[in-house]
C-alpha cells in the first residue's frame, strides 16, 4: 500500500511540474492573454479602385489600396519627413545626378528579386509612351536610370529639380516586379500581333523616334491589362482576389522583408452611400469606414464602440471653373462666380465645421503658404458690378458637376447654385459615378465641378504644377483648362530653384496670380474623417489619407 501511494504521489508531481514547465499559454506578470492579432479586416470605401497599376490612374481610392502592395524607394513618415523605404541611402551628387543604395533583402510577392534593374524597369515603364501612364509627369525630369552594381542605382535628371526625393515618395515611383512588367509588355505585343521580341522591343524603346512612336500606339491598348489582374509589388500585402465594382481582397505576405504583419487579410469594399457605411461599422459587419463625412461626426463619437480618427489632410477642396467655356473664359466672370461663394457659411452649414478655411491652394504645412494672401472675399454687391462689366448683367445657365458617391460636395453645388441665382445665372448640378466623373471632367464636359485634391509629395510644385499648369491640362490634372505664361514660367522656375527662401517666394507669386485670374474658389484645407471599432489598435492614418495596416491587432 505504501509502495502504491508513493507512486501515486510521484505521478501527480510529476504532472504538475509538465505543466509548469509549458508555459507558451502563459502571460508575463500573471495576464490573462496576449493582444490578440488584427485577423481579417473589413473596410468599406465610398467609392471603388479604378486601377491596381501604381502607373495608373491618379485617384486616392486606388491609392489607398496601392499603398499596401507596392513600395518606392523612399516614403514619408508621420511627420511628412522623407525616410527610407526600399532605398537605405541616398546622395545627390550634383545638380542633376542622384544615388539610391537599395535593399538587399527584399523579395516580390512573385518570389522574383529586387534590385537596380527592376528600379530601371519600373521608371522607363511610367514614362514608356506605350503605358500612356496619367502619372508620367512625376517622374517625368528623370533623364537617366543607370545601373552601377545590383544595389546601387544612379538617377539623373534632365535639369536641377528640387522635390525628386518627394516625386520618388510617391505612387508613380512604387515598384513593380520586373517579370510582371515583362509578361505584361509581352502581353501587349501578342495582342497587337507583332512580329517583335520583348528584347527588340526595350531596345527600340531604348532608341525612341518615330519606330517606337508607330510600336506604342500598337500596343497601347494592351498595356497594363496583366498588372491590372494580377498585381504584384514588395508590400506587406499581396493580392488575392478582385471582384470589380464591390470588392478587392489582399492577404499577408508573410515573406516581407520587414516582417509579416500582424493581420491575415483585408478586404476593400465599395460602399457609395455614407449611413451604409456607418451602418456596417455599427453592425460589426465592417471594421473600418473611409470618409464618414462631417455631418455624422455626433453619431460616431457617441458611440463607445466606435472610434472616429480625424487627421489633417495634405489638401484642397475647391471649385473648379472651365476657363475655356464661355462664358468663363472671361476673368471679369470667374472673378464674380468667387465673389459670390460664401466660404463661412458653406464650412458652417456644408462641413460642419470640419477643415480649415482656405486662403489658397496651398496648405498652412507647406511650403509657400501665404497667410498675407487676400482672396476675392464674399461681397455679391462686387459679383454684379464685374458681371456687369463683363456683358453678363442679365445671368446665364450653366452647369456644375459632381461626383454622385460624395454628400458634401453635392450640397456645396446646391449652396452655389442657390448663391448664383441671386445673380440670374441658372446652375445645373449634374451628378456622375466617380470612374466617368474622372473622365468627362479631364476631357473638358463641363462649366464647373467641385473636387478636391491631394499632395503625396508634400511639395508645393506639385499640387500648384498639377492643378494649374498647362502642360498639366485635361486628364493629367488641371480640369480647370487654365493656361498663363507667367503662371508657368513661375512653376517652372520654381522646381528647379534649390534655395527654399527662394522658392518660398515664387509659390507666393504664383498664389496670387491664382486669386487674381480665378480658374478655382479654394474652399478648404480638409481634415480626414474616418472611422473603425474601438476594439481595433495599431491603426494609422497619414496626412494624404493613406492606410498603416501592418501593426493592426484586436483587443
Amino acid at each position: 500500500m505504501r509502495k502504491y501511494f508513493c507512486f501515486t504521489l510521484l505521478v501527480i508531481m510529476l504532472l504538475i511540474l509538465s505543466a509548469c514547465s509549458d508555459d507558451s499559454e502563459v502571460t508575463p506578470d500573471g495576464e490573462e492573454s496576449a493582444e490578440a492579432e488584427g485577423g481579417d479586416l473589413v473596410m468599406s470605401f465610398p467609392t471603388d479602385i479604378i486601377s491596381m497599376d501604381p502607373h495608373g490612374s491618379e485617384d486616392v481610392p486606388s491609392e489607398q489600396v496601392r499603398n499596401t502592395i507596392y513600395e518606392g524607394l523612399v516614403k514619408h513618415d508621420v511627420n511628412m519627413e522623407i525616410v527610407e523605404g526600399l532605398a537605405t541611402e541616398w546622395e545627390q551628387i550634383d545638380e542633376t545626378t542622384w544615388e539610391f543604395k537599395l535593399r538587399e533583402d527584399v523579395t516580390f510577392h512573385d518570389g522574383s528579386e529586387f534590385n537596380a534593374e527592376v528600379v530601371k524597369a519600373n521608371i522607363d515603364r511610367v514614362q514608356d509612351i506605350a503605358r500612356a501612364s496619367p502619372r508620367e509627369f512625376i517622374l517625368e525630369m528623370i533623364s537617366e536610370v543607370n545601373i552601377i552594381d545590383d544595389y546601387t542605382v544612379e538617377i539623373v535628371t534632365e535639369y536641377p529639380f528640387s522635390p525628386l526625393l518627394g516625386n520618388l515618395s510617391h505612387g508613380a515611383g512604387k515598384m513593380l516586379s520586373k517579370d510582371l512588367i515583362d509578361e505584361d509588355y509581352q502581353n501587349a505585343i501578342d495582342e497587337a500581333g507583332l512580329d517583335t521580341t520583348l528584347e527588340e522591343y526595350y531596345e527600340i524603346r531604348k532608341i525612341g523616334g518615330e519606330e517606337h512612336e508607330e510600336i506604342a500606339s500598337q500596343i497601347s491598348n494592351s498595356t497594363g491589362a496583366i498588372v491590372e489582374q494580377k498585381p504584384v509589388g514588395t508590400g506587406y500585402l499581396q493580392f488575392d482576389s478582385r471582384n470589380p465594382g464591390e470588392t478587392t481582397k489582399l492577404v499577408a505576405y508573410e515573406d516581407y522583408w520587414d516582417g509579416p504583419p500582424t493581420i491575415d487579410s483585408a478586404e476593400f469594399k465599395a460602399v457609395s452611400e455614407t449611413n451604409s457605411r456607418i451602418a456596417e461599422l455599427e453592425t460589426g459587419t465592417s471594421d473600418f469606414i473611409a470618409r464618414s463625412e462631417s455631418n455624422n461626426i455626433d453619431r460616431i463619437e457617441s458611440n463607445e464602440n466606435l472610434t472616429l480618427e480625424k487627421t489633417d489632410a495634405l489638401a484642397i477642396d475647391y471649385i473648379g471653373i472651365n476657363t475655356e467655356k464661355e462664358p468663363f473664359n472671361n476673368k471679369l466672370v470667374r472673378q464674380a462666380i468667387t465673389h459670390a461663394f460664401d466660404q463661412e457659411a458653406v464650412l458652417t452649414g456644408v462641413f460642419n465645421g470640419s477643415g480649415t478655411p482656405a486662403i489658397g491652394p496651398l496648405s498652412p504645412v507647406t511650403l509657400g503658404y501665404d497667410e498675407n494672401l487676400e482672396r476675392l472675399e464674399y461681397d455679391m454687391d462686387r459679383a454684379r458690378e464685374l458681371l456687369k462689366e463683363a456683358g453678363y448683367e442679365d445671368g446665364f445657365d450653366a452647369t456644375i458637376m459632381v461626383n454622385e458617391d460624395n454628400p458634401e460636395r453635392l450640397d456645396t453645388a446646391i449652396w452655389m447654385q442657390e448663391s448664383l441665382a441671386e445673380l440670374n445665372i441658372n446652375i445645373d448640378i449634374e451628378q456622375v459615378e466617380w470612374g466617368a466623373y474622372l473622365e468627362m471632367t479631364g476631357n473638358g464636359e463641363h462649366d464647373m465641378f467641385v473636387l478636391g485634391w491631394s499632395n503625396p509629395p508634400a511639395d508645393p510644385n506639385h499640387l500648384l504644377s498639377t492643378l494649374f499648369h498647362s502642360d498639366m491640362i485635361g486628364n493629367a490634372g488641371n480640369r480647370s483648362f487654365f493656361s498663363n505664361e507667367e503662371f508657368d514660367e513661375l512653376i517652372d522656375e520654381g522646381k528647379k530653384e534649390s534655395d527654399e527662401d527662394a522658392r518660398e517666394e515664387i509659390y507666393k507669386q504664383a498664389q496670387e496670380i491664382l486669386i487674381d485670374e480665378a480658374p478655382a474658389i479654394f474652399i478648404r484645407y480638409p481634415e480626414n474623417l474616418n472611422a473603425y471599432q474601438s476594439n481595433i489598435s495599431g491603426l494609422k492614418i497619414d496626412n494624404n489619407n493613406l492606410l498603416d495596416l501592418r501593426n493592426v491587432t484586436r483587443e
